[in-house]
C-alpha cells in the first residue's frame, strides 16, 4: 500500500507541475492550499472507490462465502468504502472552495452558500450523492457477508461511480455522452483491476486461499479489465485532444505517460498469466519470489497512473466547446451542433458514436463465439442460426446506439420513436433467438470448489425468485406495455432527453423489458414458466391492440411533447416539430407492429412443430407397443357399450 501510495502522489506532482494545474490562475484562484489538496483528495477519491469496488468483485468471483478469505474482502471493501466517503465528501468541499472561492468561515452566509451548492447545483449535489452511497457501501460490506447482499452491495458501490462521471472530466467538452462514458468505464475496470490486485496481496499474505486458483480467476477479470480501461482512455483521449496536434500539449503528455504504464502493467499481467501462475503449483519459493516481483511492480505502475489521472483531471483539455454567446439553440440543449439535413444518404454514413454500447456489443461478440468454439473444441455442436441471428442483433443494437438514429433522435422526434421501436422488439427478437443463456451454461465450466464463476452466477440468476417473477409472461407483458405508455406520458421522456443517465437507462429498461417479452414468448433459454401456444398468441394479439392503440394516441396529440425541447432546436430542414411527432406516431403504429407479426408467425410455426412433436412420439411408443394403447382404449369403448346394453335390457326385463 506504501508502494501505491509513493508512486501516485510522485506521479501525481509531476503532472500537475507539468501541466500547469497547479499555478496560480489570474483570475478567481483559491490559493495554494485549495489547488494542491484538490486534487490530493481526488486521488485519493479513485484509489479508495477501488478498494471497494475491487475485493467484492474479486470475492463474487474467486471466493466461498462464509470462509475467512471471503469475510477479509468484504473487511477491505469496508474499509476501502469508508475512505472513500470521507475523500468524496473532502473533494466535494474542496470543489466548492474551488469554484467559488468564498472567504472560509462558520458564519451563516457561508453556510447557506454551501448548502446551496450541495442542494441546487449538480457538481455540488454529484458529490453529496457520492457521499451518502459510500457510507452506505461503507455500513452494508461490513454487515452483509453472504453472497446475494455482497452482490447487492457491489451494485449500489458501482453506482456511487456515476456522478463521479459525470463530474469527471474537466473542461466542457462537445463529445460529452462520449467523454461521461468513458470516464465510467475507465473508472470501473480500473478500480475492479486495481483493488482486485490490492485484495490479492491482502490474501496472499494471509495464506489461508488457494493462491494458484486465486490469481487465476483474478488473471481472467483483469484481462477484461485491462481492455475496458485501454479501450475508453484511447476513446477519451480522442475525445479530449480533438487533432494529433493536441498530442504535444501538456495534456497530450500526460495521456502519453497513461498509456506507457498502461503498456507496462499490460506486459506484466501477461508475463504472470503466462508464466507465473502455472509455476505457483511447484515449490512456493520460487514462485512466491516471482509473485512478489511482478506484483509490487505493477501496484508501482498503477500508483503512477492513478496521480496521472488525477492530474488530467484537473488539467484544461485542448478542445472545449463554442463560446455560450455564439451558441445555437441546438447547441445549448444538446451540447453538439445541429447534424446536416436527414438524407438518404445519413441513413448509411450518420454516426454518434456510443463507446458503452460499442463495448457491450464487442465483449457480447467476443464471448458469444468463445462459447461456441469452446462446443467445437470438445465436439458438441451448436446450430448456427443461432449465432447468425446473435450476430445480426449486435450489429443492429451498434447501429442504433451509434449510427444515424443516435445523431438525429435528440432532433426528431421520429427518429427516437423509431429507435425506441427497434430497441424494445426487433434487437431483442434476434437476442432471444441467440439462445446466450443456453449456450453459457453449454459452455462454461462448473466449478466444484464452492466459488461461483459464470455459470454459477447465471444459473442464480434464472432460478431466482425475482426471474421467476418478471419472465412470467403475464408480467414480462405487462411490463412492456406499460412501461411504454408510462414512458412518453410523464416525464420519464423529458427526463431521457435531458439528462445522459436518462437517455442510457431508455436505452437499457426497454432493451431488457423487450427481451423479458420475447423471451416468455419464443425464446428457448430456460424461464421458470411459459403460456401454452393459444395462450400466448393471445397474449401477443393484446399487446399488439394497445401498442397501435399508443401509436394512434401519439398520432392524436394536440400539442407537442417535450415542446421546450423538440420545438425549440432551430431546424431549418425536415418536417415541422409537430408533423414530425405525427410521423412518430406512425412509426409507432405501423413499422413497430413488424416485430410484433414476426413473434405471431414465430410462435405459430412453433406451435406447429410441436403438435409434429407429439404425433411423431405418439407414432413411436404405437410401433413399439403395437398400438396397445389403443387396444386398452378400444377395449374400454367396448365394455363401456357392453355394460350399457346390460343396462338396458334388465331395465326393458324389469317393465
Amino acid at each position: 500500500m506504501l508502494i501505491l501510495a509513493v508512486s501516485a502522489l510522485v506521479a501525481l506532482v509531476a503532472a500537475l507541475v507539468f501541466g500547469g494545474a497547479a499555478a496560480p490562475l489570474m483570475l478567481g484562484d483559491p490559493g495554494d492550499f485549495v489547488r494542491w489538496s484538490l486534487p490530493i483528495a481526488r486521488m485519493v477519491n479513485n484509489i479508495s472507490a477501488a478498494l471497494m469496488i475491487g475485493p467484492m468483485v474479486l470475492a463474487l468471483f474467486a471466493l466461498r462465502a462464509g470462509e475467512k478469505p471471503f469475510e477479509t474482502a468484504m473487511d477491505t471493501a469496508s474499509i476501502g468504502a469508508a475512505l472513500f466517503t470521507v475523500s468524496a465528501a473532502a473533494t466535494g468541499f474542496l470543489t466548492f472552495l474551488a469554484a467559488f472561492t468564498p472567504e472560509l468561515s462558520l458564519g451563516e452566509q457561508f453556510g447557506a452558500d454551501l448548502g446551496r451548492y450541495l442542494l441546487t447545483l449538480p457538481l455540488g449535489q454529484a458529490w453529496l450523492i457520492t457521499t451518502i452511497l459510500g457510507a452506505v457501501v461503507t455500513i452494508l460490506a461490513f454487515a452483509w457477508r453472504s453472497w446475494t447482499p455482497t452482490l447487492l452491495t457491489t451494485i449500489i458501490a458501482l453506482v456511487a461511480l456515476l456522478p463521479m462521471a459525470t463530474q469527471g472530466h474537466s473542461g466542457e467538452l462537445s463529445g460529452h455522452v462520449i467523454a461521461v462514458n468513458s470516464i465510467l468505464l475507465h473508472t470501473v475496470g480500473a478500480a475492479v483491476w486495481l483493488g482486485g490486485l490490492m485484495l490479492l496481496v491482502v490474501l496472499y499474505l494471509a495464506k489461508g486461499v488457494d493462491a494458484q486458483a486465486l490469481v487465476r480467476r483474478y488473471s481472467s477479470l483483469a484481462i477484461a479489465a485491462f481492455f475496458v480501461v485501454a479501450v475508453s482512455g484511447v476513446v477519451r483521449s480522442t475525445v479530449g485532444l480533438g487533432s494529433w496536434d493536441a498530442l504535444w500539449s501538456p495534456y497530450g503528455i500526460i495521456i502519453i505517460a497513461k498509456v506507457v504504464l498502461l503498456c507496462g502493467m499490460g506486459l506484466l499481467g501477461a508475463w504472470y498469466r503466462a508464466r507465473l501462475i502455472p509455476r505457483m503449483g511447484e515449490a512456493r519459493g520460487g514462485a512466491s519470489r516471482w509473485f512478489w516481483m511482478l506484483v509490487l511492480g505493477e501496484v508501482a505502475l498503477m500508483g503512477l497512473a492513478s496521480g496521472a489521472a488525477a492530474a488530467l483531471a484537473r488539467t484544461p483539455p485542448p478542445t472545449g466547446l463554442t463560446a455560450a454567446e455564439r451558441q445555437t439553440p441546438a447547441e445549448v440543449l444538446t451540447r453538439s451542433p445541429l447534424p446536416p439535413e436527414f438524407t438518404i444518404d445519413m441513413w448509411f454514413t450518420g454516426w454518434d458514436f456510443d463507446i458503452l454500447w460499442a463495448l457491450a456489443a464487442a465483449l457480447g461478440a467476443f464471448f458469444y463465439i468463445a462459447g461456441v468454439r469452446r462446443l467445437h473444441r470438445r465436439g458438441d455442436r451448436w446450430p448456427i442460426h443461432r449465432t447468425v441471428f446473435w450476430m445480426l442483433g449486435l450489429l443492429l443494437l451498434v447501429w442504433v446506439t451509434c449510427g444515424p438514429l443516435n445523431l438525429y433522435q435528440e432532433y426528431l422526434f421520429s427518429v427516437h420513436m423509431m429507435g425506441h421501436m427497434l430497441l424494445s422488439m426487433a434487437i431483442p427478437l434476434l437476442l432471444v433467438s441467440g439462445a446466450p443463456v443456453t449456450l453459457a451454461l453449454r459452455s462454461i465450466h462448473k466449478r466444484d470448489d464452492g466459488t461461483r464463476g459464470g455459470r454459477e452466477w447465471i444459473l442464480w440468476a434464472v432460478q431466482s425468485p425475482f426471474s421467476r417473477i418478471i419472465t412470467h409472461p403475464f408480467v414480462a407483458a405487462g411490463i412492456f406495455i406499460v412501461s411504454l405508455w408510462a414512458f412518453y406520458f410523464t416525464d420519464l421522456v423529458r427526463w431521457s432527453m435531458y439528462e445522459h443517465l436518462g437517455h442510457e437507462w431508455m436505452i437499457i429498461h426497454f432493451l431488457i423489458s423487450g427481451y423479458l417479452f420475447v423471451l416468455s414468448l419464443v425464446g428457448v433459454d430456460p424461464v421458470p414458466y411459459r403460456l401454452p401456444y393459444a395462450g400466448r398468441l393471445i397474449t401477443l394479439i393484446a399487446v399488439m391492440a394497445m401498442h397501435a392503440f399508443f401509436g394512434m394516441a401519439i398520432m392524436m396529440q394536440s400539442g407537442l411533447m417535450v415542446a421546450e425541447w423538440f420545438g425549440s432546436m432551430g431546424r431549418t430542414w425536415g418536417p415541422t416539430p409537430m408533423e414530425d411527432q405525427y410521423i412518430g406516431g406512425g412509426v409507432a403504429w405501423s413499422v413497430g407492429e413488424i416485430p410484433t407479426l414476426i413473434l405471431a408467425i414465430t410462435v405459430a410455426i412453433q406451435w406447429s412443430r410441436d403438435d409434429t412433436k407429439v404425433q411423431r412420439r405418439t407414432d413411436r411408443n404405437a410401433d413399439r407397443t403395437g398400438d396397445a394403447e389403443l387396444e386398452e382404449y378400444n377395449a374400454k369403448l367396448a365394455a363401456l357399450a357392453a355394460k350399457d346394453e346390460r343396462d338396458r335390457q334388465a331395465s326393458q326385463g324389469g317393465r
